[in-house]
């Protein structure tokens, strides 16, 4: 490829991502530098439409094991393919020479069903791999409404608690229509401890514990809740969301589905946490920590707990303010 010249294929990754951080549920979430899924893009002069060639899955994936599962190859089925058959559509077919597709290899290293956004990933490195190729690329903000065409693949409704910070990094407010990343002070040194249950959970399954009505006080306790949580970011005030940092209406739902949930949640706060709860739909938790040394001990803790009760698991540590997805390579 000489230069300046459009490059004809682009891979990209998409970091892993925490989904409702317990106050915001389907609004708020935030990325952490630990891990990712990679998709490689590329120009097919000859297929027009979207095209799955290949999906992989790295090592720690899949449950100790478990074979790997087949995800869909049928474009419209998959969530990587699905976001860039909206992507096409929206922008009339990118702009790109008529009859000309898009070829897709999707490389997961986001474990299945672990409530760490890995569909959601797949989704978003495969539109910021195939923005590059455009004519005329999009921000990533606008990737937006192409990234929840994809992700409603795997959950079924529109919603971008995990795409919206994957576009944008840090902690973003996922608005049915705009991402709004949020203010964060300077001085706040807080990073987040996520342990994963050797355990698979799909985001089905645990919205479908969610259908009855809630109580109207618990409504109302987690408005205040949300509200708090955002009058922090703005203000710079820590205590607005020490002991607040709890789920009042979807996690008292999903516990049941996370065997250890407890235990392992009990121990992150004994260890100091601002507050700890679910990770998305699960079975991952996470709890933010002040400090990195007082998260790695944490998430330590929280691993010790579910190893307690003879659950396998895994157990990182990260800024919360974690990283947006990159195109890696292309030519």
């Amino acid at each position: 490829m000489s230069a300046g010249s459009p490059a004809s294929w682009a891979e990209a990754w998409a970091p892993v991502s925490v989904g409702n951080i317990s106050v915001g549920f389907d609004l708020l979430g935030h990325t952490l530098g630990i891990g990712g899924d990679r998709v490689r893009v590329e120009l097919d002069p000859e297929n027009p439409g979207v095209r799955i060639h290949d999906v992989q899955w790295e090592e720690g994936t899949l449950p100790p094991g478990a074979a790997p599962p087949e995800l869909p190859l049928v474009a419209h089925r998959n969530t990587a393919g699905a976001a860039l058959l909206a992507l096409l559509k929206g922008t009339g077919e990118g702009g790109l020479p008529p009859g000309t597709g898009l070829r897709v290899e999707i490389r997961k290293g986001i474990p299945l069903g672990s409530g760490m956004g890995g569909s959601a990933a797949s989704a978003v490195a495969a539109l910021t791999a195939a923005n590059h190729l455009l004519p005329n690329p999009l921000e990533p903000r606008d990737l937006y409404p192409f990234a929840l065409a994809g992700e409603a693949v795997a959950s079924g409704t529109l919603h971008g608690d995990n795409v919206a910070p994957q576009l944008l990094g840090g902690v973003v407010l996922a608005l049915a229509d705009r991402l709004v990343p949020l203010p964060w002070p300077e001085a706040w040194d807080l990073h987040c401890a996520l342990v994963h249950p050797h355990q698979v959970l799909e985001t089905r399954r645990a919205r479908e514990v969610l259908t009855a009505p809630f109580p109207l006080g618990d409504v109302v306790t987690q408005s205040e809740r949300l509200a708090r949580f955002l009058a922090a970011c703005h203000l710079g005030d820590l205590s607005l969301l020490r002991g607040h940092l709890v789920d009042a209406l979807v996690e008292p739902r999903r516990a049941p589905l996370i065997p250890g949930f407890h235990e392992a949640r009990d121990a992150a706060l004994d260890a100091g946490a601002l507050g700890a709860g679910i990770s998305g739909g699960g079975p991952s938790l996470f709890a933010w920590f002040e400090g990195e040394a007082a998260a790695r001990k944490g998430a330590a803790a929280m691993r010790e707990a579910l190893e307690g009760l003879g659950i396998g698991a895994d157990a990182w540590s990260a800024p919360v303010m974690g990283p947006s997805a990159r195109v890696e390579s292309h030519g």
